[in-house]
């Protein structure tokens, strides 16, 4: 009774904290405050001392644009932890900064943490995150795997006996799954999602054009232009990189079309995710599915037509989340404000 009471009120003074760490962008979400952060999961480093010099929006202002011996660096790949000390250096700064002004005694009870992560990392990535988490200064961990957390996020009545499908496409992951009664029934976990789009335009411009360009440069025609499917209206827009023949400043005009085409095989890869996880999914979740449709969350989801493409492709209806952005953000915000009905995640 007495350890119950001690431990009420030892929850009373933490703070709650909602994380989707993703390998392009950080939201986090704190009790009673909403969403307080959303930055680059960025940072830069001075090499010589090994010190970070900033992080987030900052850091990511400086990609491309450093002296030798400074560099911008994503700490996480493929939506796990590439460098465990620099992602607990960036999660350290990105709580300190969403709490701002902690409850009292946070310093002694420290904080509770839900936190996303790609549902086919393995169990060394799981213990990863979460000591990257503790080491931040996080006492009371729980991981929600991302298509769960976005499902909750975008509303969907996952504890139904009924088939919801998730697709969300993260920088560094695509998530597809398929939930009922509260658990994942099938899912499958690609490492092709936005930083992949982006790399893909990168190499079409080197090799179409001789043009190198920069990884920030890739992402705004991605984001300006780009399109997933043929009948998408052609867009146009200016890029400027380093010539590779004569080593100097060059730039050019490119279209919608072209994207397409530098992207085509790495959509090709996500759509066949999407086929093989209905492939494997029961009849009666799938017959369900084709009634409620797909559901699009994550950076991803915002390329244009994306939708429309796979409502083509598998012949059911494809929509866009409302903040595909926050999907995943928001179902670790519901968990918080609802325990009970999301006890099995604490």
């Amino acid at each position: 009774m007495l350890f119950s009471g001690l431990q009420n009120w030892v929850f009373k003074n933490c703070d709650e904290i909602g994380i989707d760490l993703g390998t392009a962008n950080t939201v986090i979400y704190v009790k009673d405050r909403g969403i307080v952060l959303r930055e680059p999961s960025v940072v830069a480093i001075d090499t010589r001392t090994d010190q970070v010099l900033s992080v987030g929006e900052d850091a990511r202002n400086m990609i491309g644009k450093t002296p030798g011996r400074i560099i911008a660096m994503k700490p996480l790949k493929d939506g796990v932890i590439a460098d465990y000390d620099k992602t607990k250096d960036m999660l350290d700064y990105f709580i300190k900064k969403a709490i701002a002004r902690a409850k009292p005694l946070t310093w002694i009870f420290k904080y509770r943490v839900v936190i996303g992560i790609p549902s086919g990392i393995t169990n060394v990535e799981k213990e990863a995150v979460s000591s990257a988490c503790q080491d931040a200064g996080a006492r009371h961990i729980h991981l929600v795997e991302e298509p769960m957390a976005a499902a909750i996020g975008c509303h969907m009545a996952i504890s139904e006996a009924a088939g919801n499908m998730i697709v969300d496409i993260g920088g560094g992951t695509t998530e597809v799954a398929v939930i009922s009664l509260d658990g994942i029934v099938t899912s499958t976990s690609i490492r092709i999602a936005g930083d992949e789009l982006d790399r893909s335009i990168m190499d079409y411009a080197r090799k179409r054009y001789n043009l190198q360009i920069g990884e920030r440069t890739s992402e705004r025609i991605k984001v300006e232009i780009g399109c997933a499917h043929p009948s998408s209206e052609n867009l146009t827009c200016e890029i400027r990189g380093m010539d590779q023949v004569t080593g100097l400043p060059k730039s050019l005009e490119i279209n919608s079309a072209e994207v397409r085409e530098a992207m085509q095989e790495n959509i090709d890869i996500i759509l066949k995710a999407v086929r093989e996880t209905l492939e494997d999914t029961p009849p009666e979740l799938a017959a369900d599915i084709i009634e409620q449709g797909i559901m699009l969350a994550g950076g991803g989801a915002l390329l244009r037509d994306l939708d429309l493409l796979i409502s083509k492709d598998t012949g059911i209806v494809t929509t866009v989340a409302r903040e595909p952005l926050l999907a995943v953000a928001r179902g670790t915000q519901y968990i918080i404000e609802d325990p009970r009905t999301f006890a099995y995640f604490y």
